[in-house]
């Protein structure tokens, strides 16, 4: 396997691969699953389930309030009664629990309680449409339009194809009268959008307390697909996600009459101190035994149309810095792998005076920040603290970072700036999911019969498509999940063609999925959930 822990030896092979993994007692449910799912019948079931699903506004928003006071979280209530008319085998087998009143749990009990369950996790809440970019859409943001071949609208993707097709799947599973041996489970959180506040933390919470710790044989929650590079399909298998943290920066000084100006107001001042942010960004370099490595690896091995140099380079990047180099100055060409690789800021937000013959008593900034695998919420303080020294004391600003007096104490100042982690505490970058352990070869070879046998395909020597290591340039529900297993995937078996993740209109307008598209989704899960019962690995 490839081997994101620890460095490859530059004897073995680049991202060797699994075969693809077919359920062998239910053989007989598969392929008539499979065959279901192609009938015009099915998919009109399909479109109907989506599109039902995307036409209620689940939209969650940053900073609401608790949940029974901000009655924006209402429209959840519809969503539910959507899930129950649409999937009754589902609500009449599984337990369903409510977990602070809109966060589900549906737990399909296996025959054998000893196997540990599996979790497949989904939100139902979505990026809000903002009114001025509606006339923007090519088909209303709500309307769940089906133009005979895509299901338009918002969350058509982000996440309800991932909700809907889990459902879509189970609901089918229980019409052949399956039985599971295995424990399923499944988690939708509310307000996935908004950090999982109010949804997956107490989600988490929950599933801690009757679970236990470490009691699921793996999770999968929404993540990418797969997609052609260099001539290849690869699908990118999600195994970490970045940390996160948004440093507030706080400056102020006295006020007064902006005709009688100091050489530097509170604005001037942060002004120049975002300015040394962005002179500063990040020092980027390709680290071996980090996902983003074994990724490239991947393509490495298996690319076409990788260039022969960068493949002849990589072979020797395991023992050689000179090679590691020259990969890293080829792929950190397109500003996406780079940005993928390392640490990122990005200046979000920002606030200051209050009218224009008034000098501005305070300004501030938000600075967003993306933490490599390899780093540190800790490391990323420190770094930050350091950076803005030397301009604190150029503007005699008195200087506090994150509670700590870096300034004399004693000095008069002019002012003071404050650096604070803006909306809640840093997230560290999340526990890498081990590589060489049957979980992911399941999660392999179940993508790999997937996608043959929606094409039609048998395999047969060479791969019709490569499972690369991943990682997320974003973060998921599974911040909340961590202590329940160290299996934690991002996969959503989404078609992106030549695109990105955030292809297809992901937090801006025409969001749309291709039904083909879903309806692989559907099988994707089916046979997860075959493939996983069957296992003895897990």
């Amino acid at each position: 396997m490839p081997s994101c822990v620890g460095h490859r030896k530059s004897s073995e092979p680049l991202c060797p691969q699994v075969q693809e993994i077919v359920p062998k007692k239910n053989e007989e449910l598969w392929d008539s699953l499979s065959q279901q799912f192609t009938t015009n019948d099915f998919e009109g079931r399909a479109i109907d389930w989506l599109a039902g699903a995307v036409r209620i506004p689940t939209e969650s928003y940053d900073r609401m309030d608790a949940v029974g006071v901000d009655p924006r979280w209402e429209v959840f209530g519809p969503f539910h009664d959507f899930l129950l008319q649409s999937f009754p085998l589902i609500h009449s087998t599984l337990k369903v629990t409510k977990v602070n009143t809109y966060g589900l749990v549906y737990h399909w009990q296996g025959s054998d309680a000893d196997l540990k369950p599996i979790l497949l996790a989904a939100h139902q809440d979505v990026v809000p449409v903002h009114p001025n970019t509606v006339k923007e859409w090519k088909y209303p943001p709500y309307s769940g339009h089906f133009d005979g071949k895509s299901i338009w609208g918002r969350g058509s993707i982000d996440d309800k194809s991932g909700l809907i097709g889990i459902m879509a799947s189970i609901e089918s599973l229980l019409e052949k009268s399956f039985h599971p041996t295995r424990s399923v489970v499944m988690a939708f959180g509310f307000d996935e959008e908004a950090s999982g506040i109010y949804g997956a933390s107490l989600l988490g919470e929950h599933m801690m307390k009757v679970y236990g710790e470490n009691a699921f044989a793996f999770i999968i929650d929404e993540g990418a697909g797969f997609g052609e590079q260099f001539g290849t399909v690869v699908a990118s298998l999600g195994i970490a996600e970045k940390g996160y943290v948004d440093v507030r920066v706080d400056v102020a000084s006295p006020g007064g009459h902006s005709s009688i100006p100091p050489p530097h107001t509170s604005i001037g001042m942060l002004a120049a101190l975002l300015v040394e942010f962005e002179s500063n960004p990040y020092e980027v370099h390709l680290a071996r035994g980090t996902p983003v490595y074994a990724s490239l690896e991947c393509l490495a091995a298996h690319a076409p149309s990788l260039p022969s140099h960068v493949k002849k380079n990589f072979k020797k990047a395991a023992t050689s810095n000179k090679a590691l180099k020259k990969v890293e100055d080829y792929f950190f060409q397109v500003p996406a792998f780079k940005s993928l690789t390392g640490s990122t800021q990005a200046i979000d937000l920002i606030g200051g005076g209050v009218k224009t013959n008034a000098l501005p008593e305070q300004a501030w900034a938000v600075v967003n920040h993306r933490i490599a695998t390899e780093s540190s919420v800790g490391a990323l303080i420190e770094r930050d603290t350091a950076l803005l020294q030397s301009l604190a004391s150029q503007f005699n600003l008195s200087y506090t970072a994150f509670g700590v007096g870096q300034s004399d104490e004693g000095v008069p100042a002019f002012g003071t700036l404050t650096l604070s982690e803006a909306f809640m505490k840093g997230l560290e970058p999340a526990p890498i999911t081990p590589v060489d352990e049957h979980p992911y070869e399941l999660l392999s070879g179940t993508i790999k019969a997937t996608y043959n046998k929606h094409r039609g395909r048998a395999l047969r020597g060479e791969d019709e498509i490569v499972i690369a290591p991943g990682i997320m340039s974003g973060n998921t529900d599974t911040r909340h999940y961590w202590g329940l297993t160290e299996h934690i995937f991002r996969y959503n078996h989404r078609n992106q063609g030549n695109g990105s993740a955030l292809a297809g209109g992901v937090h801006t307008t025409n969001e749309v999925i291709a039904v083909d598209t879903f309806l692989e989704m559907i099988l994707f899960f089916t046979g997860l959930i075959l493939n996983a019962d069957e296992s003895t690995g897990l």
